[in-house]
C-alpha cells in the first residue's frame, strides 16, 4: 500500500480538516459514487427501551450478491450526509457492500425521535440497533467503521459484538476525551466556535421540540467545557465530566483481544486529537495502528480532486480478507 503525501496546500492541517467535512468534498462525493443515494432506503433501527435510531441502506441490485455489510459512524454533530460518510459509503458500496449509515441520537434530522439528550456514553443503543440490523439481514461478512467520536463508538460496538464483525477502523477517534476536549480549547479559534456552533443549534432544535423538558437558556455563552459539565451534571447518571469523559475513553485494555482485524488511523497533526494518545496503545496480529505525518482531523486528503488516502486504504485491506 502506498504511504500518504498530500501535495501543497494539503500539507496544512486546517486545509485538511476544513475539507473533510465541507460541502465541496460533500458535491465530490456525491458526483462520483451517485450509486450510493441513488439506492439509499430509510430505515428506523430499534436501540431498546423504546429508543429510535434513524438509518440508511444501500443494497447492491438483486443480481450482485453483496460482499458484506459495512456499518459507518459519523462523527460528532455529522449525520449520514457528512461528506466523510458519503465518500467512504461510496467507495464501499462501488467496491461491492452494502452501507449501513446510522445516525446518533440526536444527530441529522432525528431529534424528534427521542426525548432524553444524546450524550457520549449511549453506546447500548448504538450495539442494538446495528445488532438489529445485523440480525435482520443475512450477511455472511460485516464490518464497522467511524470518523472522530463515530471510530470511538465502532471500536466500541466491535467490542460489544466481537463474533459478528470481520473488521473494524476508526479514522481519528478520540482516545482520551478530556485531551481531546482541551485540544480543541487549544486549538485555533474557528475549532471551537465550529463545534459550538453546531452543539448549541442541535440543542436548541431540542428545546423546540420539547420545550416543556428543556430550557438552555442558561447555557448561552458556556465554552465546550462548561456546556459538558453542565450536560453532564443535569442530564445524565455521571456525577462530574471526569467521569463521564473517562467512561468513553478508550485505552489497550478496551482494546486488547478484538478478535477481528482492526485498523486505527492518526495523524501527527491532527488539531484536536493529541496524537500522543495512541502511542500508549500496543501493536498486535490483528491490530494496525497508523499515524500518519499529515492528515489533519480526518482529513487525509491526497489532492485537489479531494481523493481520499482512506478510501483506498480501506479498499486495499477489505480486498486482502
Amino acid at each position: 500500500m502506498t504511504s500518504f503525501v498530500p501535495s501543497g496546500l494539503l500539507k496544512n492541517p486546517h486545509v485538511q480538516s476544513i475539507l473533510a467535512s465541507s460541502g465541496m468534498r460533500g458535491w465530490q462525493a456525491r458526483r462520483r459514487y451517485p450509486d450510493l443515494q441513488s439506492a439509499e432506503q430509510a430505515l428506523l433501527l430499534d436501540g431498546g427501551d423504546g429508543v429510535q435510531l434513524s438509518a440508511l441502506i444501500s443494497r447492491q441490485a438483486l443480481d450482485k450478491p453483496a460482499r458484506g455489510l459495512a456499518v459507518l459512524i459519523h462523527g460528532w454533530e455529522g449525520s449520514v450526509h457528512s461528506s466523510y460518510i458519503l465518500s467512504t459509503g461510496g467507495r464501499l458500496y462501488r467496491d461491492g457492500f452494502d452501507v449501513l449509515r446510522i445516525n446518533l441520537r440526536d444527530h441529522g434530522d432525528s431529534h424528534g425521535l427521542n426525548q432524553e439528550l444524546f450524550h457520549s456514553c449511549r453506546i447500548n443503543e448504538v450495539v442494538n440497533a446495528i445488532r438489529s440490523q445485523l440480525d435482520a439481514i443475512a450477511h455472511r461478512r460485516a464490518i464497522v467503521g467511524g470518523f472522530s467520536l463515530g471510530g470511538n463508538f465502532a471500536l466500541r460496538v466491535a467490542r460489544a459484538l466481537p463474533d459478528r464483525f470481520d473488521y473494524v477502523f476508526a479514522v481519528c477517534p478520540p482516545l482520551v476525551p478530556k485531551h481531546s476536549l482541551q485540544a480543541i480549547e487549544e486549538a485555533p479559534w474557528f475549532y471551537h466556535y465550529y463545534f459550538m456552533r453546531k452543539w448549541t443549534n442541535s440543542l436548541a432544535l431540542k428545546q423546540k421540540l420539547f420545550p416543556e423538558r428543556y430550557n438552555f437558556a442558561a447555557w448561552k455563552g458556556f465554552s465546550i467545557r462548561q456546556l459538558t459539565a453542565a450536560l453532564v451534571e443535569e442530564h445524565t447518571e455521571y456525577p462530574n465530566a471526569d467521569v463521564y469523559l473517562d467512561d468513553y475513553a478508550i485505552g489497550w485494555d478496551r482494546l486488547q483481544g478484538l478478535p477481528m482485524r482492526t485498523l486505527i488511523v492518526a495523524s501527527q497533526d491532527d488539531p484536536v486529537i493529541p496524537v500522543a494518545d495512541f502511542h500508549t496503545l500496543q501493536k498486535s496480529p490483528e491490530m494496525q495502528i497508523e499515524i500518519l505525518n499529515h492528515g489533519g482531523h480526518c482529513g487525509f486528503l491526497s489532492n485537489l480532486k479531494l481523493e481520499s488516502y482512506i478510501e483506498k486504504r480501506l479498499s486495499h485491506a477489505l480486498a486482502a480478507l
